[in-house]
C-alpha cells in the first residue's frame, strides 16, 4: 500500500480558493471514557464568524505521516470552499489513545459519534456534517450512517463494501481469500504496532508503544475463527438491514477495484438518496487514480455537499442515477496507463437498459442454442492454477493485474463460445448456473470469463468462485455427496466491458484457484454436466442515445501536494517461480513503499513488504502463505523499526498461524513476541 500522490500533467494544481484556510494541528476529540482521539483541521479562517459545514474522514492510518501526503490534497481543496475537513486517527492509531482490538468494532463507530457530537458542539460548525472515506473509512462512513446521528446528512463512500463476509480481503465466495487474509493481517500487524509521536504526545509515547505492541492481536486468528458467515462478519455489514441509511450515499468504485460489486447492491437496495459511479479505476480516489481517465472528482464532491450539506440545488441528483465506464477491448497486460472506453448512464439500478443473455455449454462449446446435449466434463484439480490472476485488489501498483489466460487455460477446462457477429456492451454481473457433481465432500469451484483476441490473447474481464459446501447457504454449510448432481450459480465480478464484433468469450472451470481460494483439503474431480441448468448468462446493455457523457466531467484538481524529501525510492517486483524437479510453484511479491521525510514535521517513514505464495503440485496441503514486513518511523535521533514475520498453512483439519514481531528502539530491540494459533478447518 503506497499513500503517495503520483505526479500527472492532467491534473490541475489549486492554490486560489474562495475561502482562505487555516490548518489546525494535534487537536485532541475528548471521547467519554477519558480517552483523546488525535484530528487534524482544515478549515476556513473566518468560519468562527461565519460558520461551516464539516466533513470527516475517520481512519487508521496515520494523519502525520503515513497519510499526509494524500491528505495534502483533498482535506485543504474542501476547506478552500467553505468546509471543516477534519481528518481523525481511529482508537489505537497515530496519535490517538489506545489499542485497535481488530477492524470495525463497535467501540469504532460510538467513538465517531461522539467524534460528531465533538463537530457539531464547535462554535465554527453548522451542525451538518458529511463522512468521506476510501477502503476503511468508507466501511465506517456506511456503518455511522446506519447508527442514524442526527448531524450526519450525507456521505461519500469509495471502494468499500455493504457486506463484510461477500466483499473484504477476508472470504470469497465462501473461501479463505489466501491472496488477502494473510497479507491484510499482517499489513495492520504492523501498522498496529506504530507507535505515537513523542513530539505530540510527550514522554508517554514509549508505554502506550509497549502497551500496542504488547496487547494488539494478529488479527488474522478472530478473522479465521468465523469461516461462515456468523453474527461476527453481519457486525459492520449494512446489508443486514439497508433502511437504517436514512441519508444519501455516493458511491464510488471503479472496475480495477476489489469492491466494485458493492456499488451496485447498495444502489438496488438503499431506500434514501443515492448515486453511484464506476470508472476504470484501481483502489483509488477518482482525481489520482489510474488508469486514466481520472475525472474531476473532489468537484463531485463539492456537487454532493453543497447539495446535502448547504442546502444548495446542483443539479446533482437530476442526473443519472449511475454513470459507469464500459471499457474497450483490450489485449492483456499486468499494468495499464489508460483504458480507452466510453462513459454510460443508467437512471436506474437494475437497469432497463440491460438485459440478460444465455449461453449454453453444449459439444464443449458456449453456444446460443436451444439444443442441449448431455455430455459431461472432467475437470480435474490443478494446483497451480491461479498463479497469473493478478491481485484482488489493485492499487495502481506496476505489475497489480492478471498476465495472459493463456498461462492458466491449460490448467482448468475451457469453453469457447463462436466469435461474436456485432460489438456487444456488458455492464453488470455475468452468473455462470452448472449441474455440477464431485468425488469429495468438500470442493470449491472458480470460474474465469476472458475475451480471447482474434489473434489468440486472453484477457481476464470477470471472475467468481465458490465453495461448493456453501451452495445452500454461506452461514450453514454442508457436505456434499460424492458423485451426486447439484445445481449451483457463481456470480462473477461487475464489469462494464465491451466485447468487440469478431471476438470470443472463454469460461474456464476449475476446482482450484491458488492463491486467491486456499485448497480444498484433498485434490478435487469435478464432473461438468451439459443440462438446461449449465449455462453462462451474460448482462447486455443494448446501445442507446445516451447523452454524451465525453466531457460531463471536468478535468481533476487538487490542492497542492505537500513537501516531501525522497529518501528512498519505491519498488516493486512479483514473479512466479516454478522449479520443475521439486515440482513447486512460487509467487514472490515484494512492494516497496519508500522512504520519505516530511519537511512540515520532520517525521520519516517507509516499509517494505514480501509476500510469498508456495504450493507443489497435486499437494493442497502443502499450501504455504507467508508475509514479512520491515517498517520505519522516526525524526532526527529518534528511530524506531519493525520487523513482522506472518506465516499460514494447513492440515487436512487445521490452520496454522505464526505471527512474529521485533521492535527496535534505535538499535535497541524493545520488544519480542510470537504468537501461534491452531484453528480447526470448516468446510474449507
Amino acid at each position: 500500500m503506497v499513500f503517495n500522490i503520483k505526479d500527472s500533467q492532467k491534473r490541475t494544481v489549486k492554490t486560489d480558493f474562495p475561502r482562505e484556510v487555516k490548518k489546525e494541528q494535534h487537536v485532541k476529540i475528548p471521547m467519554s471514557d477519558g480517552s483523546y482521539l488525535a484530528a487534524t483541521i482544515w478549515i476556513p479562517k473566518d468560519a468562527q464568524t461565519n460558520p461551516v459545514p464539516a466533513i470527516l474522514e475517520y481512519i487508521p492510518y496515520r494523519k502525520n505521516d503515513f497519510t499526509a501526503i494524500r491528505d495534502s490534497v483533498r482535506h485543504p481543496y474542501f476547506a478552500g470552499h467553505g468546509y471543516a475537513s477534519i481528518r481523525v486517527d481511529i482508537r489505537g492509531s497515530g496519535d490517538s489513545d489506545g489499542v485497535l482490538k481488530d477492524e470495525y468494532l463497535k467501540q469504532e463507530q460510538d467513538d465517531a459519534l461522539e467524534v460528531l457530537d465533538w463537530i457539531t458542539d464547535q462554535p465554527w460548525s453548522t451542525g451538518s456534517i458529511g463522512m468521506i472515506g476510501k477502503s476503511w473509512g468508507g466501511f465506517n462512513s456506511l456503518q455511522v450512517a446506519a447508527r442514524q446521528h442526527p448531524s450526519l446528512k450525507a456521505i461519500i463512500t469509495l471502494c468499500s463494501t455493504d457486506d463484510r463476509y461477500a466483499d473484504d480481503v477476508h472470504y470469497r465466495g465462501g473461501n479463505v481469500l489466501a491472496s488477502d487474509m494473510l497479507w491484510w493481517a499482517s499489513t495492520m500487524f504492523v501498522y498496529n504496532a506504530r507507535p505515537q509521536d513523542p513530539e505530540v504526545v510527550g514522554e508517554s509515547w514509549r508505554g502506550n508503544w509497549l502497551d500496542r505492541l504488547e496487547n494488539t492481536p494478529p488479527f488474522v486468528e478472530e478473522w479465521m475463527r468465523h469461516q461462515r458467515r456468523d453474527d461476527y462478519w453481519k457486525h459492520g455489514s449494512v446489508c443486514e438491514n439497508y433502511n437504517d441509511i436514512q441519508i444519501p450515499v455516493f458511491a464510488v468504485s471503479g472496475w480495477q477495484d476489489g469492491y466494485t460489486d458493492a456499488v451496485l447492491r447498495l444502489l438496488k437496495n438503499l431506500p434514501y438518496d443515492s448515486k453511484g459511479l464506476i470508472g476504470p479505476w484501481a483502489h483509488e480516489y477518482p482525481e489520482v487514480a489510474t488508469p486514466e481517465p481520472a475525472i474531476g472528482f473532489l468537484q463531485e464532491c463539492l456537487r454532493w455537499w453543497n447539495q446535502w450539506l448547504k442546502g444548495e440545488d446542483t443539479g446533482i441528483m437530476e442526473e443519472p442515477k449511475l454513470i459507469s465506464w464500459i471499457q474497450n477491448s483490450e489485449k492483456p497486460a499486468v499494468s495499464y496507463k489508460e483504458r480507452p472506453g466510453k462513459w454510460v448512464a443508467d437512471d436506474a439500478w437494475p437497469s432497463e437498459n440491460v438485459a440478460p443473455k444465455k449461453l449454453w455449454i453444449s459439444d464443449g462449446k458456449l453456444k446460443v442454442t436451444d439444443k442441449i446435449g448431455e455430455g459431461s466434463y472432467i475437470i480435474p484439480s490443478v494446483q497451480e492454477h491461479g498463479f497469473y490472476a493478478g491481485v484482488f485488489c489493485p492499487f495502481g501498483q506496476s505489475g497489480d493485474l492478471p498476465a495472459d489466460q493463456r498461462l492458466e487455460n491449460g490448467k482448468s477446462v475451457v469453453f469457447t463460445s463462436e466469435p461474436f457477429q456485432a460489438t456487444t456492451d456488458l455492464l453488470g454481473h455475468p452468473v455462470f448456473n452448472a449441474e455440477l457433481s464431485s468425488d469429495k465432500e468438500n470442493a470449491l469451484v472458480a470460474v474465469r470469463l476472458c475475451d480471447k483476441a482474434p489473434t489468440g490473447e486472453s484477457t481476464l474481464i470477470s471472475w467468481g468462485m465458490l465453495n461448493l459446501n456453501h451452495k445452500h447457504s454461506h452461514e450453514y454449510p454442508e457436505k456434499l455427496e460424492p458423485g451426486k448432481k447439484f445445481k449451483v450459480s457463481i456470480k462473477l465480478d461487475a464489469l462494464g466491458q465491451q466485447i468487440p464484433e469478431g471476438h470470443r468469450l472463454e469460461v474456464a472451470i476449475s476446482p482450484t484457484y491458488w492463491p486467491q481460494a486456499w485448497p480444498s483439503p484433498e485434490p478435487v474431480q469435478l464432473t461438468l454436466h451439459e443440462s438446461s441448468d449449465t449455462y453462462l448468462s451474460l448482462p447486455v446493455r443494448k446501445f442507446t442515445e445516451d447523452k454524451d457523457f465525453t466531457t460531463f466531467f471536468e478535468n481533476p484538481e487538487t490542492a497542492v501536494v505537500m513537501d516531501r524529501e525522497i529518501i528512498r525510492e519505491e519498488d516493486r517486483t512479483r514473479e512466479v517461480i516454478h522449479n520443475p524437479i521439486d515440482r513447486v510453484w512460487k509467487l514472490e511479491d515484494f512492494s516497496d513503499e519508500g522512504m520519505r521525510r516530511l519537511p512540515e514535521n520532520g517525521l520519516e517513514y517507509g516499509s517494505k513488504n514480501k509476500n510469498t505464495f508456495m504450493i507443489k503440485e497435486g499437494d493442497p496441503l502443502s499450501a504455504t502463505v507467508q508475509c514479512e514486513w520491515e517498517l520505519h518511523v522516526g525524526r532526527g535521533e529518534w528511530q524506531t523499526k519493525l520487523e513482522a514475520f506472518c506465516k499460514m498453512t494447513s492440515d487436512s483439519t487445521k490452520f496454522y498461524l505464526v505471527n512474529k514481531m521485533n521492535a527496535y528502539e534505535g538499535n535497541n530491540r524493545v520488544f519480542s513476541k510470537t504468537w501461534e494459533e491452531e484453528i480447526e478447518r470448516d468446510y474449507v
